[in-house]
Protein backbone atom coordinates (compact mmCIF):
# COMPACT_ATOMS: atom_id res chain seq x y z
CA UNK A 1 0.00 0.00 0.00
CA UNK A 2 1.32 3.14 -0.98
CA UNK A 3 1.23 6.88 0.97
CA UNK A 4 -1.76 7.76 -0.98
CA UNK A 5 -3.87 4.88 -0.05
CA UNK A 6 -2.89 4.62 3.40
CA UNK A 7 -4.12 7.70 4.04
CA UNK A 8 -6.96 7.05 1.75
CA UNK A 9 -8.09 3.78 4.09
CA UNK A 10 -7.58 6.15 7.08
CA UNK A 11 -9.56 9.19 6.00
CA UNK A 12 -12.54 6.13 4.77
CA UNK A 13 -12.45 4.74 8.04
CA UNK A 14 -12.81 8.03 9.88
CA UNK A 15 -15.75 8.50 8.01
CA UNK A 16 -17.34 5.23 9.67
CA UNK A 17 -17.13 3.88 5.52
CA UNK A 18 -16.08 0.68 4.71
CA UNK A 19 -12.81 0.29 2.85
CA UNK A 20 -13.01 -3.38 1.60
CA UNK A 21 -10.24 -5.76 1.07
CA UNK A 22 -6.75 -4.15 0.43
CA UNK A 23 -4.35 -5.19 -1.82
CA UNK A 24 -1.00 -4.75 -0.13
CA UNK A 25 2.81 -5.61 -1.47
CA UNK A 26 4.29 -7.73 0.18
CA UNK A 27 7.90 -8.46 1.38
CA UNK A 28 7.49 -12.56 1.45
CA UNK A 29 11.20 -12.74 0.76
CA UNK A 30 12.33 -10.96 4.24
CA UNK A 31 9.84 -10.77 7.22
CA UNK A 32 6.41 -9.47 6.67
CA UNK A 33 3.14 -9.92 8.87
CA UNK A 34 0.22 -9.74 6.16
CA UNK A 35 -3.45 -9.07 8.06
CA UNK A 36 -5.52 -11.99 7.08
CA UNK A 37 -8.40 -10.73 9.48
CA UNK A 38 -8.78 -7.15 10.92
CA UNK A 39 -12.57 -7.63 11.91
CA UNK A 40 -14.39 -8.83 14.84
CA UNK A 41 -17.28 -11.17 15.65
CA UNK A 42 -20.24 -8.89 13.45
CA UNK A 43 -20.55 -9.20 10.14
CA UNK A 44 -21.22 -6.12 8.78
CA UNK A 45 -17.71 -4.19 8.02
CA UNK A 46 -16.63 -6.62 4.96
CA UNK A 47 -13.63 -7.16 7.07
CA UNK A 48 -12.62 -11.35 8.24
CA UNK A 49 -12.76 -11.98 11.82
CA UNK A 50 -9.00 -12.31 13.74
CA UNK A 51 -5.74 -13.51 11.41
CA UNK A 52 -2.13 -13.17 11.30
CA UNK A 53 0.00 -14.76 8.94
CA UNK A 54 4.15 -14.36 9.08
CA UNK A 55 6.36 -14.76 5.62
CA UNK A 56 9.59 -15.38 6.05
CA UNK A 57 11.80 -16.14 3.09
CA UNK A 58 8.91 -16.47 1.06
CA UNK A 59 7.12 -19.12 3.11
CA UNK A 60 3.70 -18.37 5.04
CA UNK A 61 5.80 -20.08 8.54
CA UNK A 62 2.88 -19.19 11.15
CA UNK A 63 -0.18 -18.18 11.54
CA UNK A 64 -1.61 -16.80 14.68
CA UNK A 65 -5.51 -16.94 14.91
CA UNK A 66 -8.10 -18.29 12.79
CA UNK A 67 -11.36 -16.24 13.38
CA UNK A 68 -14.34 -16.48 9.80
CA UNK A 69 -13.17 -15.48 7.19
CA UNK A 70 -9.83 -16.13 7.72
CA UNK A 71 -9.88 -19.19 5.70
CA UNK A 72 -10.31 -17.39 2.17
CA UNK A 73 -7.79 -14.84 3.21
CA UNK A 74 -5.35 -17.90 3.13
CA UNK A 75 -5.96 -18.49 0.39
CA UNK A 76 -6.06 -15.01 -1.30
CA UNK A 77 -2.40 -14.27 0.40
CA UNK A 78 -1.69 -17.47 -1.55
CA UNK A 79 -0.12 -19.11 1.77
CA UNK A 80 0.47 -22.98 2.29
CA UNK A 81 -0.65 -25.24 4.55
CA UNK A 82 2.67 -27.28 4.45
CA UNK A 83 5.11 -24.42 4.68
CA UNK A 84 3.38 -23.75 8.40
CA UNK A 85 5.42 -23.99 11.71
CA UNK A 86 2.66 -23.21 13.81
CA UNK A 87 -0.98 -22.02 14.43
CA UNK A 88 -1.44 -19.98 17.37
CA UNK A 89 -4.27 -19.57 18.82
CA UNK A 90 -5.30 -16.82 21.25
CA UNK A 91 -9.06 -18.22 22.92
CA UNK A 92 -11.71 -19.80 22.05
CA UNK A 93 -14.26 -16.94 20.70
CA UNK A 94 -15.52 -17.88 17.13
CA UNK A 95 -14.12 -14.76 15.71
CA UNK A 96 -10.32 -16.48 16.78
CA UNK A 97 -11.11 -19.80 15.60
CA UNK A 98 -13.84 -20.40 13.51
CA UNK A 99 -12.05 -21.47 10.28
CA UNK A 100 -9.88 -23.80 12.47
CA UNK A 101 -11.34 -26.88 10.47
CA UNK A 102 -11.64 -25.83 7.51
CA UNK A 103 -7.73 -24.81 7.33
CA UNK A 104 -6.84 -28.35 8.30
CA UNK A 105 -9.04 -30.12 6.00
CA UNK A 106 -7.35 -28.13 3.04
CA UNK A 107 -4.48 -29.99 4.30
CA UNK A 108 -5.92 -33.83 2.84
CA UNK A 109 -5.32 -32.33 -0.33
CA UNK A 110 -1.43 -31.39 -0.32
CA UNK A 111 1.33 -34.10 0.82
CA UNK A 112 2.88 -33.01 4.20
CA UNK A 113 4.09 -35.65 6.32
CA UNK A 114 5.55 -33.74 9.11
CA UNK A 115 3.14 -32.87 12.23
CA UNK A 116 2.02 -29.33 12.65
CA UNK A 117 2.01 -27.90 15.96
CA UNK A 118 -0.96 -26.24 17.40
CA UNK A 119 -1.14 -23.85 20.63
CA UNK A 120 -3.39 -22.38 22.77
CA UNK A 121 -4.67 -21.75 26.22
CA UNK A 122 -5.46 -24.14 28.88
CA UNK A 123 -9.44 -24.33 29.75
CA UNK A 124 -10.99 -22.63 32.40
CA UNK A 125 -14.69 -21.49 33.27
CA UNK A 126 -16.70 -22.00 30.51
CA UNK A 127 -14.22 -22.35 27.72
CA UNK A 128 -11.99 -25.64 26.98
CA UNK A 129 -8.81 -25.92 26.67
CA UNK A 130 -6.97 -26.37 23.17
CA UNK A 131 -6.94 -30.64 23.97
CA UNK A 132 -10.54 -30.82 24.70
CA UNK A 133 -11.42 -28.10 22.12
CA UNK A 134 -9.53 -30.53 19.08
CA UNK A 135 -11.03 -33.46 21.36
CA UNK A 136 -14.71 -31.94 19.94
CA UNK A 137 -13.50 -31.63 16.63
CA UNK A 138 -12.16 -34.29 15.70
CA UNK A 139 -12.72 -36.98 18.41
CA UNK A 140 -13.11 -40.86 16.41
CA UNK A 141 -15.74 -41.56 17.82
CA UNK A 142 -17.28 -38.07 18.63
CA UNK A 143 -15.62 -35.51 17.48
CA UNK A 144 -18.09 -32.99 15.10
CA UNK A 145 -15.78 -33.67 12.37
CA UNK A 146 -14.81 -37.06 13.25
CA UNK A 147 -14.02 -37.92 9.85
CA UNK A 148 -10.53 -36.26 10.04
CA UNK A 149 -9.53 -37.87 13.14
CA UNK A 150 -6.40 -38.35 11.70
CA UNK A 151 -5.20 -34.98 12.21
CA UNK A 152 -5.03 -36.52 16.26
CA UNK A 153 -3.40 -39.47 15.16
CA UNK A 154 -1.90 -38.54 11.94
CA UNK A 155 -3.59 -41.79 10.44
CA UNK A 156 -5.92 -41.97 7.25
CA UNK A 157 -3.30 -40.11 5.23
CA UNK A 158 -3.95 -36.70 7.20
CA UNK A 159 -0.84 -34.58 9.08
CA UNK A 160 -0.22 -35.26 12.73
CA UNK A 161 -0.93 -31.96 14.90
CA UNK A 162 1.45 -31.57 17.94
CA UNK A 163 -0.84 -29.53 20.80
CA UNK A 164 0.49 -27.43 23.38
CA UNK A 165 -1.81 -25.77 26.16
CA UNK A 166 0.02 -22.60 27.36
CA UNK A 167 -1.01 -22.25 31.27
CA UNK A 168 -2.74 -18.49 30.82
CA UNK A 169 -2.42 -17.78 34.80
CA UNK A 170 1.34 -18.40 35.34
CA UNK A 171 3.34 -15.12 35.33
CA UNK A 172 6.05 -16.62 33.32
CA UNK A 173 5.95 -16.87 29.76
CA UNK A 174 5.77 -20.55 28.17
CA UNK A 175 8.27 -21.27 24.95
CA UNK A 176 6.09 -22.83 22.17
CA UNK A 177 8.87 -22.83 19.54
CA UNK A 178 12.23 -22.60 19.18
CA UNK A 179 14.45 -23.60 15.89
CA UNK A 180 15.99 -22.40 12.99
CA UNK A 181 16.28 -19.28 14.41
CA UNK A 182 12.40 -19.07 15.16
CA UNK A 183 11.17 -18.33 18.97
CA UNK A 184 7.87 -18.06 19.79
CA UNK A 185 6.87 -17.43 23.47
CA UNK A 186 3.08 -17.29 25.40
CA UNK A 187 1.68 -15.64 28.50
CA UNK A 188 -1.59 -15.19 29.93
CA UNK A 189 -3.72 -12.02 29.26
CA UNK A 190 -7.20 -10.86 31.19
CA UNK A 191 -9.95 -11.47 28.43
CA UNK A 192 -11.92 -11.46 31.60
CA UNK A 193 -13.63 -14.86 32.25
CA UNK A 194 -11.96 -15.99 28.77
CA UNK A 195 -8.75 -17.96 28.65
CA UNK A 196 -6.53 -15.72 26.70
CA UNK A 197 -3.17 -15.85 25.26
CA UNK A 198 -0.98 -13.49 23.75
CA UNK A 199 2.21 -13.93 22.22
CA UNK A 200 5.76 -12.95 20.31
CA UNK A 201 7.04 -14.28 17.63
CA UNK A 202 11.44 -13.77 17.41
CA UNK A 203 12.97 -14.15 14.11
CA UNK A 204 15.88 -12.57 12.41
CA UNK A 205 16.30 -10.38 15.73
CA UNK A 206 12.67 -8.83 14.74
CA UNK A 207 10.28 -9.02 17.82
CA UNK A 208 6.58 -9.31 16.66
CA UNK A 209 4.02 -9.29 19.67
CA UNK A 210 0.44 -10.27 19.14
CA UNK A 211 -1.76 -8.88 22.00
CA UNK A 212 -5.01 -11.30 21.67
CA UNK A 213 -8.39 -9.53 22.88
CA UNK A 214 -7.52 -7.95 25.96
CA UNK A 215 -7.90 -5.35 28.72
CA UNK A 216 -4.17 -4.43 28.82
CA UNK A 217 -3.81 -4.99 32.82
CA UNK A 218 -1.47 -8.03 32.58
CA UNK A 219 2.55 -7.08 33.70
CA UNK A 220 3.37 -10.44 32.68
CA UNK A 221 2.31 -9.45 29.13
CA UNK A 222 3.87 -5.84 29.29
CA UNK A 223 7.20 -7.69 30.04
CA UNK A 224 7.08 -10.40 27.38
CA UNK A 225 6.73 -7.47 24.36
CA UNK A 226 9.52 -5.34 25.63
CA UNK A 227 11.08 -3.39 22.74
CA UNK A 228 8.80 -5.17 20.03
CA UNK A 229 9.69 -4.01 16.49
CA UNK A 230 5.89 -4.06 15.85
CA UNK A 231 2.86 -4.73 18.29
CA UNK A 232 -1.12 -5.85 17.02
CA UNK A 233 -3.40 -5.09 18.78
CA UNK A 234 -7.14 -5.38 19.58
CA UNK A 235 -9.01 -2.26 19.33
CA UNK A 236 -12.70 -3.67 19.46
CA UNK A 237 -14.04 -0.57 22.14
CA UNK A 238 -13.69 3.23 22.68
CA UNK A 239 -12.70 5.20 25.51
CA UNK A 240 -15.71 5.45 27.03
CA UNK A 241 -17.00 1.68 26.43
CA UNK A 242 -19.94 0.11 29.34
CA UNK A 243 -17.90 -2.39 32.38
CA UNK A 244 -18.13 -5.35 30.10
CA UNK A 245 -16.74 -4.08 27.47
CA UNK A 246 -14.31 -2.48 29.12
CA UNK A 247 -13.15 -5.62 31.23
CA UNK A 248 -13.02 -7.41 27.98
CA UNK A 249 -10.87 -5.07 25.68
CA UNK A 250 -8.31 -2.44 26.60
CA UNK A 251 -9.80 1.18 26.00
CA UNK A 252 -7.55 3.67 23.45
CA UNK A 253 -5.75 4.89 26.63
CA UNK A 254 -4.68 1.91 28.17
CA UNK A 255 -3.65 0.88 24.34
CA UNK A 256 -1.24 3.80 24.49
CA UNK A 257 0.33 3.59 28.09
CA UNK A 258 0.76 0.15 26.85
CA UNK A 259 2.86 0.33 23.87
CA UNK A 260 4.23 3.33 25.17
CA UNK A 261 5.62 1.08 28.47
CA UNK A 262 6.54 -1.60 26.42
CA UNK A 263 9.03 0.63 24.20
CA UNK A 264 7.47 -0.90 20.82
CA UNK A 265 8.22 0.97 17.78
CA UNK A 266 5.21 0.05 15.83
CA UNK A 267 1.32 -0.34 16.97
CA UNK A 268 -0.92 -1.40 14.41
CA UNK A 269 -4.41 -1.25 15.83
CA UNK A 270 -6.83 -4.27 14.15
CA UNK A 271 -10.03 -6.65 15.12
CA UNK A 272 -11.81 -3.35 14.50
CA UNK A 273 -15.70 -3.41 15.52
CA UNK A 274 -18.04 -0.34 14.66
CA UNK A 275 -18.27 0.51 17.98
CA UNK A 276 -14.13 1.45 17.92
CA UNK A 277 -14.96 2.97 13.99
CA UNK A 278 -17.30 5.33 14.88
CA UNK A 279 -15.15 7.58 17.38
CA UNK A 280 -11.65 6.37 15.83
CA UNK A 281 -10.30 9.95 15.24
CA UNK A 282 -11.04 10.24 18.77
CA UNK A 283 -9.69 7.05 20.02
CA UNK A 284 -6.11 7.72 18.06
CA UNK A 285 -5.81 11.27 19.18
CA UNK A 286 -6.11 9.54 22.84
CA UNK A 287 -3.32 6.78 21.99
CA UNK A 288 -1.40 9.57 20.43
CA UNK A 289 -1.27 11.17 23.94
CA UNK A 290 -0.23 8.09 25.73
CA UNK A 291 2.23 6.81 22.86
CA UNK A 292 4.60 8.94 20.41
CA UNK A 293 5.50 6.07 18.15
CA UNK A 294 4.37 5.27 15.00
CA UNK A 295 0.48 4.26 14.73
CA UNK A 296 -0.95 1.67 11.95
CA UNK A 297 -4.27 1.15 11.11
CA UNK A 298 -4.87 -2.96 10.10
CA UNK A 299 -6.91 -3.94 6.71
CA UNK A 300 -7.54 -7.41 6.09
CA UNK A 301 -4.43 -8.28 3.08
CA UNK A 302 -2.17 -5.54 4.26
CA UNK A 303 1.38 -6.42 4.94
CA UNK A 304 3.98 -4.69 7.25
CA UNK A 305 7.41 -5.33 6.26
CA UNK A 306 9.91 -5.66 8.95
CA UNK A 307 13.23 -4.84 6.97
Amino acid sequence: MNIFQKYSAILLLSMNLSVGVVAAECDKTNLAVQVLGSGGPIADDERASSGYLIWHNNKSIALVDMGGGVFQRFGEAQGKIEDLELIGITHFHTDHVADLPALLKSGFFINRKDSLLISGPAGGSRFPGLIEFMDALFNPKSGAFRYLSGYLSGKGGLFKTELLEVDNKSEQPTSVLKEDGLKVSSVGVNHWAIPTVGYLVEINGKKIAFSGDQNGDNPAFLKLIQGADILFMAHAVPEKADRVAGRLHASPSVIGKLANEAKVKRLVLSHFMKRSLDTLDENIKIIEKNYSGIIELAEDLECFNLN
